[in-house]
């Protein structure tokens, strides 16, 4: 997936009500940037770190820039949660991610479960697969971590998987890791216990595991390797 271009460099100052941060631009200008990422970003947010901003041409907009990258561990990493389903999307059409081939449709945001909308529902000769996309930040040691805070939503979302299992369908939790220094998954059991024991619970009653890797840049970014998920 293409980047919008060009993206405008700068330093972190602060991110703050989980929305906006402050950010100094490399002409010393100080711009408070949308964040589009609700989660704790562990890892990402740290005060000097190197960022990458995109403008919107919307004059309108109360805050213009976005952030899109940070710097951190010596590599780019992408923030952005609304790309995730967009790379996946993109990913399964291209045949990259060969473990979801072979569907004819694919739509997003379909109810489905308790309340819930599925990231992306494929449906084809074989019948339907729900596929639950998960934004992945946090690396430790070259093993990506999910979650990076405690997260009820990615509970609820377990539990709605493995309900349309018993259903008769097919079902997959993929992993979407936005930096290219994960060799592999695994529940970050330290932050969310719980989310861990589902997790395990999800994959014995027949949820399928998925993650792939992305490669990032301030041109694009696009997922390319698939990791192994350790439990």
């Amino acid at each position: 997936m293409k980047l919008p271009q060009p993206l405008v460099s700068g330093t972190l100052i602060r991110r703050y009500h989980r929305f906006l941060a402050d950010v100094e631009l490399e002409d010393g200008s100080i711009v408070t940037a949308h964040t589009p990422n609700t989660g704790s970003m562990m890892g990402c947010a740290i005060p000097g770190s190197r960022v990458a901003l995109s403008l919107s041409p919307n004059t309108a907009r109360k805050y213009r820039h976005s952030w899109e990258l940070v710097e951190a561990d010596g590599i780019w990493i992408g923030i952005n949660t609304q790309l995730p389903n967009l790379l996946a999307r993109e990913a399964i059409e291209n045949g990259t991610i060969s473990e979801l081939a072979g569907y004819q449709t694919i739509r997003g945001e379909v109810p489905y479960g308790e309340g819930s909308r599925i990231d992306l529902f494929l449906t084809g000769p074989t019948g339907y697969c729900y596929v639950e996309v998960k934004n992945v930040t946090l690396v430790d040691k070259g093993r990506a971590l999910f979650p990076d805070a405690v997260s009820a939503r990615g509970q609820k979302h377990l539990r709605e998987l493995m309900g349309m299992v018993r259903q008769g369908h097919r079902a997959v939790n993929l992993f979407v890791v936005q930096r290219a220094d994960g060799d592999s998954l695994s529940p970050a059991d330290h932050i969310d216990p719980t989310y861990g024991k589902l997790l395990r619970e999800a994959a014995r009653s027949g949820v399928e595991l998925l993650a792939y890797r992305a490669a990032v840049s301030h041109a694009e970014i696009r997922l390319e390797r698939r990791l192994a998920v350790e439990l």
